[in-house]
């Protein structure tokens, strides 16, 4: 369990949450009878109707990060066979997104989100990309959710694409995974400091344990027909499943996709043994 610290306001003290909070690594599934007889009989597969964009997905809720060491062109390719999301980082140009939809990567855009930050440049250049891409799901992301000029970027974002998918985050609290969905995000990214290589909580002090953030969000959520996904903090399958046992809709993975073939970033050779670098970020 932790303790957590609230700031109640500007010029108060902070006061000490006693809440027991958990992570993954705090908990254990325990099991009950199944009537399955074997793991090849299970399903990976959801279908899934959105509040906002009034429209149904169906795929294997599981997304690649949108970190350029992950979320890359190739990993789109290769996971869009498994009906998989990647969620692309977004330091490709036009062009290059011009050249992937010319290559084949439309046939796949059912299992792309496009990646965005809330500046107006940023803005400007994903009306570019979905003009050339026709793709079907924008993901808006920042390192503080909670700021009034990220909600006032997806209240425009939903007017401008009003049929698209629109996943938005990260949060870590209820309340504010309720404004987000309120204000047209469809999907709210749920994480803040639980991934493998991120420092926001070193180096911010802000954060909040995942298990307990993926439960708490979720049911806000749920309560208003909107999804989560439970980004960041999974280090081994089992992870994925106390996530998706939380409540949560899908789960986004950045370390365990890293160093694959199809994974940016540089390789390396140390004593002889090759490596990919893997570094955090935030769009």
């Amino acid at each position: 369990s932790s303790a957590f610290l609230q700031l109640c306001s500007r010029s108060s003290a902070m006061r000490i949450d006693q809440e027991v909070k958990l992570d993954f690594k705090d908990v254990l599934i325990r099991p009950k009878r199944s009537t399955l007889a074997s793991r090849s009989e299970v399903s990976l597969e959801r279908t899934f109707k959105f509040k906002h964009a009034k429209q149904e997905w169906t795929g294997v809720p599981i997304i690649a990060a949108n970190m350029d060491s992950v979320g890359t062109f190739e990993m789109a390719r290769k996971l869009a066979e498994f009906k998989v999301i990647t969620a692309m980082h977004k330091h490709y140009t036009v062009d290059e997104w011009k050249a992937f939809a010319a290559n084949g990567g439309k046939d796949i855009m059912q299992y792309v989100a496009v990646s965005t930050g809330i500046s107006q440049a940023d803005r400007e250049k994903l009306k570019q990309v979905m003009e050339v891409t026709g793709a079907n799901m924008i993901c808006v992301d920042v390192a503080n959710g909670y700021a009034e000029a990220f909600v006032d970027c997806i209240r425009k974002i939903r007017a401008d694409y009003p049929d698209k998918v629109l996943m938005a985050g990260n949060v870590v609290t209820g309340e504010m995974t309720e404004e987000l969905i309120l204000s047209g995000a469809d999907v709210v990214k749920v994480g803040i400091g639980p991934g493998s290589v991120c420092t926001t909580r070193k180096q911010t002090g802000v954060g909040y344990p995942q298990l307990s953030a993926v439960m708490e969000c979720a049911d806000a959520a749920h309560g208003l027909g909107g999804r989560i996904i439970s980004d960041g903090g999974c280090t081994c399958p089992g992870d994925l499943a106390k996530a998706f046992g939380g409540g949560s809709d899908f789960v986004m993975m950045g370390g365990m996709l890293s160093g694959h073939d199809e994974s940016g970033g540089e390789v390396i050779e140390e004593n002889g043994s090759f490596f990919k670098l893997f570094y955090r970020m935030s769009l």
